[in-house]
């Protein structure tokens, strides 16, 4: 049983100013140059508490998670953040131009609690393998502030859209929150608080599997700091977003591979080793790469078709992975998880132009993952590679804060 619950979150009040200059992008996709930004914006900026400066200083008693929860307390005595009146579940609508296209799109779900359980009992799902680094900074924030900050991103199926047209119905009323993110993402956030409307949600999603799209380390970690604090109430519970995986707004981008830091890189080598198990062809046009099937290559400025001899029906980024890196180039699984001469780049053309000005000695370009190619290997218990999906845009942090 997926048993989701409405929650009394903390959220910014009109002390804090802009909803714009306080929330942010998920802690892994903030770099150091928009984590000065968000400090500059405001003194109330979430980056302080989920992504602090760190000290030379910093010891035992006075570090980065110390001051996290520090910022925490005194923002929530300051009434900067207040807790909600009552148990709700919350509408959270994103609308969005899909990057290298002309398209626009609106992505439905709704943030409320949802189970923190071992992947063995079948009810949350994984698709990617997790690192050890991430889930240990993570469990310190966690264990200082006893807060989770962003949600966490799950996917349910429903064909027939029924919860989507439950969203819809509160969206046609004034948004309790409105911010644009630094990508031209629009968020907008309504409260639901009618019990019926709750419940019937609830109804809904109880026979419903879940599926992490992004957050796999902070779930387990949750799971972790549930193992640490058993009989600490709401521990078995985290915030969530649950979006529908048959909605026609949930879009996943290729991630693309870029190779560099190799010695003794040659062109005709490599393309020779690759033979072995790859039909390789040099293409004339950036469309012949997008109609045809297979991975592609870009070796300076020529760009290459590689479609796998054996292996069909593996995902193109298992056999990416597990041949051209590992036997071909010797990029072994320890290199790829230290990305040790590997950078992953969102946006084809970006991609190219890394190989064609020699930042990258080549750049592997790869066709989306689907959905149904994401559920079946999650549902069958197996886990892709890492950074195999890239759902577009990311939740923003800060909208909705769960304090145990």
């Amino acid at each position: 049983m997926a048993n989701i619950y409405p929650f009394q979150p903390y959220r910014y009040t009109l002390k804090a100013g802009s909803l714009s200059d306080v929330v942010t992008q998920p802690y892994d996709k903030i770099t150091p140059a928009m984590q000065a930004r968000y400090q500059s914006l405001s003194p109330y900026n979430l980056v302080r508490v989920i992504l602090g400066d760190r000290k030379p200083s910093d010891d035992g008693t006075e570090n980065v998670y110390t001051r996290a929860d520090a910022y925490l307390r005194d923002w929530i005595a300051r009434g900067v953040l207040e807790k909600e009146a009552e148990p709700s579940l919350y509408a959270y609508f994103q609308e969005f131009k899909l990057p290298d296209s002309d398209e626009r799109l609106v992505r439905k779900g709704f943030i409320g609690l949802g189970p923190v359980e071992p992947y063995s009992e079948r009810i949350v799902h994984r698709h990617e393998q997790t690192l050890t680094g991430p889930k240990k900074d993570r469990l310190e924030l966690l264990r200082h502030t006893h807060a989770h900050f962003g949600q966490l991103f799950m996917l349910y199926p429903d064909r027939a859209g029924e919860i989507d047209s439950l969203l819809d119905e509160v969206a046609q009323a004034t948004p309790d929150g409105v911010t644009l993110d630094e990508y031209g993402a629009l968020h907008r956030l309504w409260r639901i608080s009618d019990a019926a409307r709750i419940a019937r949600i609830q109804e809904l999603m109880a026979d419903k599997k879940l599926l992490i799209a992004d957050g796999h380390h902070r779930y387990e970690t949750a799971l972790a700091f549930r193992g640490e604090n058993p009989r600490l109430p709401g521990v078995d519970k985290v915030m969530m977003t649950f979006v529908n995986m048959y909605a026609p707004g949930l879009k996943i981008l290729a991630t693309h591979r870029l190779v560099s830091g190799l010695r003794n890189f040659q062109r005709d080598e490599f393309l020779l080793r690759a033979a072995e198990d790859f039909e390789v062809e040099k293409l004339t046009s950036l469309e012949e790469l997008k109609s045809r099937e297979g991975i592609g290559a870009a070796i300076g400025s020529d760009v290459y078709m590689l479609r796998p001899k054996a292996g069909a029906g593996m995902l193109d980024v298992k056999v990416l992975h597990e041949i051209l890196l590992a036997k071909t180039l010797g990029i072994g699984e320890e290199a790829v998880r230290e990305e040790h001469h590997l950078r992953y780049m969102r946006g084809l053309d970006a991609a190219i132009d890394e190989a064609r000005k020699g930042a990258a000695q080549i750049a592997f370009l790869l066709k989306p993952t689907t959905i149904e190619q994401v559920a079946d290997i999650s549902f069958a218990g197996g886990v892709m590679p890492q950074k195999s999906t890239d759902f577009y845009p990311k939740l923003l942090s800060g909208l909705t804060i769960y304090k145990l």
